[in-house]
């Protein structure tokens, strides 16, 4: 099994069009998913999210979709300067402002992680999950500098629940 991962395209329309054809131009892809953050920055939430949608291409809520779609007060992003933080403000109110309810609604069912199972079943194989973040907040960077302590959290397998 072969996947293209799209992710962070934040509304930028020309470079989702143009990585979508390089895509289709590869031979050996089987599935093409996104890993969130499709809107947020560029001006076109609801063309690009129409476009995945028109495309079918699956995928998970990132921050920004998670932050539109719920009406949180801001979009969770990490800046690097307070100029940085200013501006992502400035985008988030600009880019909530602008999605219509269509994308809205859609933005807002993305589920927050998906497993794949490439060779199929429900036994124990080998299987990819998807996130935006971490595995318990797509909010929560993994970022070069996080202690070892952190990785080791973030790498361990979920428990298992156990059905009543």
């Amino acid at each position: 099994m072969k996947y293209a991962l799209i992710s962070d395209v934040h509304s930028n329309l020309p470079a989702l069009e143009a990585v979508l054809v390089h895509i289709d131009e590869q031979e050996d892809v089987d599935a093409t998913y996104h890993l969130g953050d499709l809107v947020g920055y560029a001006p076109w939430p609801n063309e690009t999210v129409a476009l995945v949608q028109d495309r079918g291409i699956r995928g998970i809520a990132g921050n920004y979709d998670s932050t539109v779609a719920t009406d949180y007060k801001h979009c969770g992003c990490k800046a690097d300067s307070p100029r940085g933080e200013e501006l992502s403000h400035l985008s988030y109110e600009w880019t909530w402002a602008h999605v219509s309810p269509d994308t809205k609604r859609a933005l807002g069912v993305l589920p927050f992680r998906m497993d794949l199972r490439p060779m199929g079943g429900h036994k124990s194989r080998p299987q990819v999950v998807l996130v935006h973040g971490t595995l318990t907040l797509n909010t929560l960077y993994w970022t070069e500098g996080r202690p070892d302590s952190f990785c080791l959290k973030m790498a361990r397998p979920p428990t298992p629940r156990r059905e009543i």
